[in-house]
């Protein structure tokens, strides 16, 4: 049997798993990362930490399962498209105010930049680059970052040798290469494979915002046109010695080009296949498909086979996910992040942690729990006991479709109380607030030619029925829960596969290593109900807008 190592850096940690080529999880570990928060919106981290929490990882991965490291035949990095600075050495550059080196990473939640990205924002019309964000740059891509950090850490800037995203950053570290990856310059830095540049990049756009010196060395910082490769191509000469020797595994194990680690999700999910009654495979349509990827924040990804331009929506971005299939992904800027804010902050925290405890189980589910004892005969479904509380979920602004960092969470209908029932409803509500802002990416996003009426499932938030049913109730579509919810490591695993050769291409990695677990239907009897809930979730926004548009009267 050949393995291949799927490595994943989210934002709270990194994790190392072991696939079989069936797609098949034989181990995994995980450990946890190092974040600074200096200041109000400022996010940081460190990539010699990342890189050590990894090589932790496949140490004990490789003790716990006994896989002989000669069976490791390929090897597959994603992680969060966070911006890493390196000199021409290798060693880590300040994002810090403190100029701190140790803290080399911005990390993609990072906000410091909204002046950057409004800046930018200010060009949008006569600029090709905003077509493939939907419109808007977000302060969570790169040049507002890039553009802050010239402006405020000047030393830094002329001692970087190379910007990279995090995921590049790792297969530059396990190989020496500085291939980068399509999909991370399309996603998240304006790169256009299909641009009449021969850079790929505008440099129009970069003069007009104040980063023309990035072109002067042919974009060498960030990435040179002849170094951009599809996801799960071989990189140079594989894994290199010393890194080898960190990593506990065999120079020269081929090491694919990498993803951003929701995009690995999608590749984990997107390809399942779902067989007749007959036991026949039936053909995929990822025009029904989405797949959501839940964790600190949420990702929507979606394909076709031509490009679809959607306002607030980023992409079409071609070949960034899926060769031969342009990609658009819609997100959430706080999901699971948001759920523990709510139940962390509330006043019955304690006592509710306290007796999870003593039940033996997690806030979540003794949470679940409790709205559940709270059911009556008027009270049939758990849906209903959020009646007259409502939450808009912009706690740190909105990804998709608004397309607005600068939006602000709201609350109505709070009592003068707090007991362990008040944040039971609180969670429900903001659950629900959450799955209203995926039904509102569904709908901004069949508008433009997607048919979606089934939802693919992976990360944290799978873990928590009650956030699967109520997005099964308020978006009504069905949900997929893949046989291997470790979906994301699965995706980087699948780009090992391909390096090593045992599959041609993802797609065909997609369908050999990905299969199906079982399903969730929506609850038809809750449909009214969240048609009405729905409704006060768009009006909660544009009361904001309203409260907004009074206070600026005055200014």
């Amino acid at each position: 049997m050949n393995y291949f190592l799927g490595i994943d850096v989210g934002t709270g940690s990194a994790r190392v798993g072991i696939f079989d080529e069936r797609g098949v999880l034989v181990g995994h570990t995980v450990e946890a990362i190092k974040t600074w928060k200096p200041k109000a919106n400022f996010v940081e981290q460190s990539s010699e930490n990342i890189w050590q929490s990894i090589c932790s990882c496949c140490h004990r991965v490789l003790a716990e399962t006994e896989i002989d490291i000669a069976t490791i035949k390929g090897i597959g990095f994603d992680a969060t498209c966070s911006l890493v600075l390196i000199d021409e050495c290798g060693n880590s550059v300040s994002v810090d105010p403190d100029e701190d080196d140790a803290k080399n990473i911005i990390v993609w939640m990072d906000h410091r930049a909204i002046e950057e990205t409004n800046l930018i924002n200010g060009f949008k019309e006569g600029y090709s680059a905003f077509d493939f964000v939907g419109g808007r740059i977000s302060p969570e891509m790169q040049l507002p970052k890039l553009l802050w950090l010239k402006k405020q850490l000047p030393k830094s800037w002329k001692r970087v040798a190379h910007f990279f995203d995090l995921p590049d950053y790792l297969t530059f570290r396990a190989t020496g290469s500085t291939v980068r990856s399509l999909c991370s310059l399309s996603c998240k830095w304006t790169f256009d494979k299909n641009s009449e540049s021969d850079s790929g990049w505008d440099v129009n756009l970069f003069k007009a915002i104040g980063l023309d010196d990035l072109s002067e060395d042919a974009f060498e910082s960030i990435g040179r046109s002849d170094l951009v490769r599809l996801m799960g191509r071989p990189i140079g000469q594989g894994l290199s010695e010393s890194s080898a020797k960190e990593m506990g595994l065999l120079k020269g194990t081929p090491v694919g080009v990498s993803i951003i680690d929701a995009h690995a999700g999608g590749l984990g999910m997107l390809g399942l296949k779902e067989f007749t009654k007959n036991g026949e495979a039936e053909p995929i349509n990822f025009n029904k498909r989405l797949a959501l990827i839940g964790g600190t924040s949420s990702c929507h990804m979606a394909v076709a086979e031509e490009a679809r331009y959607i306002e607030g929506v980023w992409g079409p971005y071609d070949s960034a996910m899926i060769p031969g299939f342009w990609l658009n992904e819609g997100g959430q800027s706080a999901t699971g992040s948001l759920v523990d804010h709510v139940i962390k902050t509330h006043a019955a925290y304690s006592e509710a942690m306290k007796e999870a405890t003593a039940r033996g189980l997690s806030i979540y589910d003794y949470l679940n729990t409790f709205l559940s004892d709270l059911l009556t005969e008027e009270y049939d479904l758990v849906d209903g006991l959020s009646e007259s509380l409502h939450v808009c979920p912009y706690f740190h602004g909105n990804r998709s479709p608004r397309a607005n960092p600068e939006l602000v969470g709201m609350v109505s209908g709070l009592k003068l109380s707090a007991t362990v029932k008040d944040l039971s409803l609180l969670y429900l509500a903001t659950v629900q607030s959450i799955a209203y802002g995926t039904r509102h990416i569904i709908e901004a996003m069949n508008a433009k030619g997607y048919d979606i009426d089934t939802l693919i499932c992976c990360g944290g938030g799978t873990k928590n029925t009650l956030f699967l049913q109520q997005h099964a109730n308020i978006t009504g579509c069905r949900l997929l829960l893949p046989k291997e919810m470790e979906s994301v490591l699965l995706g980087s695993a699948m780009l090992g596969a391909v390096a090593s050769g045992e599959y041609q291409n993802l797609i065909e990695a997609m369908g050999a290593m990905s299969h199906l677990g079982h399903a969730i239907q929506p609850e038809e009897a809750t449909a009214e109900y969240h048609a009405r809930k729905y409704e006060v979730f768009h009006q909660l926004y544009e009361d904001q807008m309203r409260y907004d548009s009074i206070i600026k009267k005055g200014i």
